[in-house]
């Protein structure tokens, strides 16, 4: 949005700056469009207001609020390639070929993986699954692990999750003999690397529209497009094959696309709905025992996909075994599933202490410097790389500037970043590869890896911040908090919680609604956990209670404030949740901001 944008856009409270810096904006909505949407579709006035907030229009409310496959599944044709994709695994699947799976360590990785192993198991036939280890092969296809799979008898390889921008291993894999079929989500350049078939949402010439899936709704789409083929090849009748469901997998299609951060519109609001209900009846042995070492005592929401399973998931390729979490997840053993289980429990408490110490010698790095410009670029030596991503994400939240952190390994940096809305990171990293700065590196608009050698750590560090400092100022992009409204603390009822459930599931691109109590009081406050600060809070005034906690904010301006509150009165931003805790069916404010009331 550009500097006039701002002025016609309301300040909710007239708060410019919080606590925490940042400027409280209202969505702005039609309240006629709002008031519409409640009455025809018979819900409450306050649904009514965040949909029309966030731009869902009467065409597209009532799939909003009950999304189906049925009304959103596209035709799986419409991605380029896709037809000669699964026209060639039919090839291999009909002849007994071997084939091979070549995943990525994370969840979106585990997840779209896991699935495509799912289908040809249920096929008859039993792939070969390569998960690289992120310390010692890094990301995506590498020439060594591809010419192993040849050895171990695989003549087409599957790369999920990754491959569009592997050149260079895709190029020897092919002069090797061996075909590969690219199934992608990232961003790629006008050249695609040499394959059979190149599957992915996001290449130039693709007009699907499809560029929000993650890896695991591609792979979905694919499963559909290979047994549409074998079916018309009447194959599976002549083998007396019963072709899968695969609406009974979109529990990992769920997991992948939250844990992915991908946008939860349209289909992807479909696969993640729709999946969570299959994920009720447990049907996956390995999701099943994760969410029970997890403490996953209640009806599973995006935000348990999102902040309990998938961490663990991941663990095993940040700090542990990077195949536990495919293996987990395509496994029908109980025993099994519950071992591995545990160790990426194990795993996922190691990360965090971990993150911790990487954490605060990040942030030491960055407060050494003399300012916080449009960027900031740390790195050391000793940071383990499994960890760097989420650092990476905590620093960019506490900075609100894109935050890119580095490991080294073998004499050159490995880099993780995350960024904030609206500078596109996967599209920067990509120009400063293409300018000779990076050995490689590619992602998505919020995220993205490289790869750097240490003497050009200053130019690339240039090249960034001259890049993000224009972005930033033709664009006037700030640290803002979004605000749907105001409530008292009496209006916080389960009545409420369960209005505003029916807007779920909540994830990039619909985001959780955020409201503001104005003028609370900090009736008590305490500090729970490492640094999380709970309390109760009374309205404005005086009446009604209202448990709030704060999260990770012990050492800042927001937990100080409300710890050293001072009996004074405080605008309060958060977002409601079902409090479940030990049985209880209450509601309770989770903290996202505060602000002074403005005099005057």
């Amino acid at each position: 949005m550009g500097m006039t944008d701002h002025a016609q856009e309301k300040t909710f409270l007239g708060i410019e700056r919080s606590v925490t810096g940042k400027w409280w904006r209202e969505r702005n909505l039609d309240d006629r469009l709002a008031t519409t949407i409640a009455q025809r579709f018979g819900v409450p006035e306050v649904v009514g207001r965040v949909m029309a907030a966030r731009d869902i229009g009467l065409d597209d409310a009532e799939s909003f609020l009950n999304p189906t496959l049925r009304d959103l599944m596209p035709d799986p044709s419409t991605l380029k390639d896709m037809d000669k994709a699964a026209a060639r695994i039919a090839d291999a699947v009909i002849k007994g070929e071997n084939i091979a799976v070549f995943g990525d360590y994370d969840v979106d990785g585990a997840t779209s993986t896991a699935l495509l192993k799912r289908l040809f198991a249920a096929l008859g036939r039993d792939v070969v699954v390569h998960i690289p280890d992120r310390q010692k092969e890094g990301y995506g296809p590498n020439s060594p692990a591809l010419l192993d799979l040849q050895r171990r008898g695989a003549n087409l390889i599957l790369t999920v999750d990754c491959g569009v921008t592997a050149y260079a291993p895709l190029t020897d894999a092919r002069e090797a003999g061996i075909e590969i079929i690219v199934v992608d989500h990232h961003a790629a350049e006008p050249e695609l690397p040499p394959a059979v078939a190149v599957v992915n949402p996001n290449r130039l010439d693709d007009e699907s529209g499809l560029g929000h899936l993650c890896a695991a709704g591609v792979a979905f789409l694919l499963s559909v497009a290979i047994l549409r083929e074998l079916r018309s090849r009447g194959w599976l009748e002549q083998a007396g094959i019963r072709a899968p469901d695969l609406r009974n997998w979109l529990d990992l299609v769920a997991l992948g696309t939250v844990c992915d951060v991908v946008p939860l519109r349209g289909l992807n609001r479909a696969f993640v709905t729709q999946g969570i209900k299959i994920m009720r009846h447990r049907h996956n042995v390995g999701m099943a025992a994760l969410a029970d070492i997890a403490g996953v005592n209640e009806t599973p929401s995006a935000y348990h996909l999102g902040f309990m399973l998938g961490p663990r998931v991941n663990a095993g390729g940040r700090v542990g075994e990077s195949f536990l979490g495919t293996t987990l997840l395509s496994g029908d053993d109980p025993a099994q599933a519950l071992d591995i289980a545990r160790k990426l429990d194990e795993y996922n408490r190691e990360r965090k202490a971990i993150e911790d110490i990487v954490l605060d010698q990040a942030i030491s790095a960055v407060e050494s410097q003399s300012k916080v410009g449009a960027m900031v670029l740390v790195g050391g030596e000793d940071w383990h790389p499994g960890v760097i991503g989420i650092v990476a994400s905590r620093l960019k939240d506490r900075y609100h500037v894109p935050a890119l952190v580095m490991g080294m390994v073998d004499g050159v940096y490995k880099g993780s970043a995350r960024s904030v809305r609206g500078i596109d990171l996967g599209a920067a990293i990509i120009a400063a590869r293409q300018a000779g700065l990076l050995i490689n590196g590619g992602g998505h608009g919020m995220a993205a890896g490289f790869t750097l050698d240490p003497e050009k750590r200053p130019a690339f560090e240039e090249f960034l911040e001259t890049r993000f400092a224009k972005i930033i100022a033709e664009n006037d992009i700030r640290p803002t908090m979004t605000v749907d409204g105001g409530l008292h603390a009496m209006g916080a009822t389960l009545d409420l919680i369960e209005a505003l459930e029916k807007l779920g599931p909540f994830g990039a691109g619909n985001a959780e609604p955020r409201f503001v109590f104005p003028e609370c009081r900090v009736v008590k406050a305490d500090v729970v956990g490492a640094d999380h600060v709970r309390c109760i809070l009374s309205g404005s005034n005086g009446k009604g209670r209202l448990k709030a906690i704060a999260f990770r904010c012990l050492d800042n301006d927001m937990g100080q404030t409300l710890l050293k509150h001072g009996g004074r009165p405080l605008h309060i931003l958060g977002h409601l949740r079902r409090d479940s805790w030990q049985g209880r069916d209450g509601v309770q404010l989770m903290i996202d901001d505060i602000a002074l009331p403005v005099l005057g």
